[in-house]
């Protein structure tokens, strides 16, 4: 690559320590297609004859035949994905030397990583449909079914299984558009760009980004304007990894519930065998491996955006060797939160709801003193002192150690004389109370099977169906 400037070959423990194509060799896909663009245009311009531009791209097909097979022979003396492939190329024909004419592997590499990124982000976000329609379909099949609504942990209000469930159906739609929005910027092409300056040859970048699909939506194409932000911008890598360490962390939120729900102390769910391990010492336990696995992956995510951000704030311009770090993070976020998508989606669709015990729980009266308030409200107690009444109610409750719902008129009326009216609302279903929240965003039954509705009429549009 470089022997003319060196006397020396580099000791066998630097090649050793700065090689990547034990992990860079993922890219060799993408690698190819930049080079069959790359070769179409030196020809365009006149740098290759016809004969070699179909030399060369008849052998780079094989060579890719060759690396699906498994057949390939990855030297580490090469270094990297780019050179082992361009120096089998050569090998096989003298053409290839013309190859990497106007470019560097400053630009090639970069490329290589957007086209990676752009093929990855069309897997993640279909994982997250799928995610999201495995969901749709739970709240679907039993999110009909009352549960208590938590804050800090504690029992706050009743809410519908569905309603649970959809709040990560949109959080997930949040993460699909990070990582769609992601793509939309790494979407433009650094070929072309060269190690820093260019080139003074006439190379048409427009016509490479045609062929690799760096194009916007009216087909115009989209390169790189700064040929030295180009071969060292790297936002389009953090930006992924933030996206996917962001869906990590809804994910972990997600199993923590289903944690929760699963265990002896709540008993609100039952997650499918496939999905869960048991013990080599207890024989009664059933463990939440999925979701306890998911939660611990999240940590690898942040990690991950993490080690990209420190490795990308001291870089000065332009390229550094330095960059060549921020791959196996890339590749380790893009499986990891691949997985999870698609393993989660298999486990909620194995899960199902111990409906008496979830509703048992939605059940308890105390989950409607806020209802209780509101009710002293349209009487015309201000809400603060409303507020007041019911915390009272609930003192005396747990000072006659009976539930809030048993307490007798002459008891409430020691409180407030608006208080045995507003207190009847304990004793109506609690699916009569939920039909009370008509606004927007509450967990209305009506409006909750309207949202079902309008989310599976979203999902079959996305997915074609």
């Amino acid at each position: 690559m470089w022997g003319g400037r060196f006397s020396a070959e580099p000791d066998a423990l630097m090649r050793a320590f700065s090689q990547s194509v034990s992990f860079d060799k993922r890219l060799y896909s993408q690698d190819i297609r930049g080079s069959i663009a790359h070769a179409r245009m030196l020809r365009h311009i006149g740098i290759l004859s016809a004969g070699e531009l179909s030399a060369i791209e008849k052998n780079l097909s094989l060579i890719r035949r060759e690396i699906e097979a498994g057949e390939f022979d990855w030297k580490v003396e090469l270094e990297d994905v780019h050179m082992n492939i361009e120096a089998e190329l050569t090998r096989r024909t003298p053409h290839g030397a013309k190859l990497h004419t106007g470019r560097s592997r400053n630009d090639q590499v970069a490329t290589d990583m957007r086209l990676w990124l752009l093929d990855n982000t069309v897997e993640i976000v279909l994982a997250i449909t799928a995610l999201q329609s495995a969901l749709v379909r739970w709240a679907e099949r039993e999110g009909h079914v009352p549960i208590p609504g938590y804050t800090h942990l504690q029992r706050a209000q009743p809410v519908l299984l569905a309603h649970h469930l959809l709040a990560y159906v949109e959080m997930l739609q949040r993460d699909l558009g990070r990582f769609t929005d992601a793509a939309e910027r790494a979407a433009v092409l650094p070929l072309g760009s060269g190690a820093i300056a260019g080139s003074t040859l006439p190379l048409d970048r427009e016509f490479v980004a045609r062929q690799l699909g760096f194009v916007s939506e009216s087909g115009k194409p989209r390169v790189t304007a700064n040929s030295m932000d180009a071969v060292s911008d790297r936002d389009f890598v953090a930006e992924f990894l933030f996206a996917a360490s962001l869906a990590g962390v809804h994910l972990s939120r997600l199993s923590e519930d289903m944690i929760l729900w699963s265990s002896a102390e709540f008993g609100f769910i039952r997650i499918g065998d496939a999905y869960t391990t048991g013990s080599s010492l207890m024989p009664q336990k059933k463990n939440p491996d999925v979701c306890e696995l998911v939660r611990g992956k999240s940590a690898r995510l942040i990690g991950n955006v993490v080690a990209a951000l420190t490795l990308l704030k001291g870089l000065p311009m332009t390229y550094n060797r330095d960059l060549q770090e921020d791959k196996e993070r890339l590749f380790d976020s893009a499986d990891t939160i691949l997985i999870s998508l698609q393993i989660f989606a298999q486990m909620v669709d194995s899960t199902v709801v111990r409906a008496k015990t979830a509703a048992a729980a939605a059940a308890d009266p105390l989950l409607l003193a806020t209802d209780i308030a509101d009710a002293l409200v349209r009487a015309g107690v201000p809400f603060r002192q409303a507020h007041h009444i019911v915390g009272a109610a609930v003192a005396l409750a747990e000072k006659t150690h009976k539930p809030i719902s048993e307490l007798s008129e002459k008891e409430l009326l020691t409180i407030a004389k608006e208080l045995p009216a507003a207190a009847a609302v304990l004793h109506r279903p609690v699916l009569a109370q939920l039909a009370e929240r008509k606004m927007t965003g509450a967990p209305n039954p009506t409006r909750i099977r309207a949202e079902i509705k309008r989310w599976n009429k979203v999902l079959a549009a996305r997915q074609g169906c």
